[in-house]
């Protein structure tokens, strides 16, 4: 027989009133339960960033609520959120003509991939994040 695969997931739902400080401080406490994050404060920076920018998505530009998830699978820290609208992102370079749509662009830049799918009732953002020490397999 093969390895078995071991993960750990949090979800989190976080209605439109929700402040993002609130995720952020949520993944925060999460974030600090794997082993790789004390070594790695700037995957957990990333990480908090875009967790971020994916509520602020999902609250401002789908008027929705947002659902978090993350799960850590041992090799990558997957950051999911679903909101309702089906337009699917895209990343836009920074422009002085408009003073949003900077937050795609940030992910991209941040996760080590990111991914879009649209669903029956909105669409799911995922952004995966394979810390330094990633590999060696959480305790």
């Amino acid at each position: 027989m093969g390895e078995s695969l071991r993960a750990v997931g949090w979800a989190r739902s976080l209605p439109l009133d929700s402040e993002v400080k609130a995720a952020r401080e949520w993944a925060r406490g999460h974030l600090e339960t794997l082993p790789w994050a004390a070594g790695a404060p700037d995957v957990v920076d990333d990480v908090l960033l875009t967790v971020s920018e994916l509520v602020t998505n999902a609250h401002v530009h789908a008027g929705s609520s947002a659902q978090l998830v993350m799960t850590w699978d041992e090799c990558c820290l997957h950051v999911a959120v679903h909101d309702s609208s089906t337009t699917l992102p895209t990343p836009q370079p920074p422009s002085s003509e408009r003073p949003g749509g900077r937050g795609m662009f940030l992910v991209d830049a941040l996760a080590d991939r990111w991914e879009a799918h649209p669903c029956n009732d909105g669409k799911m953002v995922i952004a995966c994040f394979r810390p330094p020490l990633a590999g060696q397999g959480a305790d």
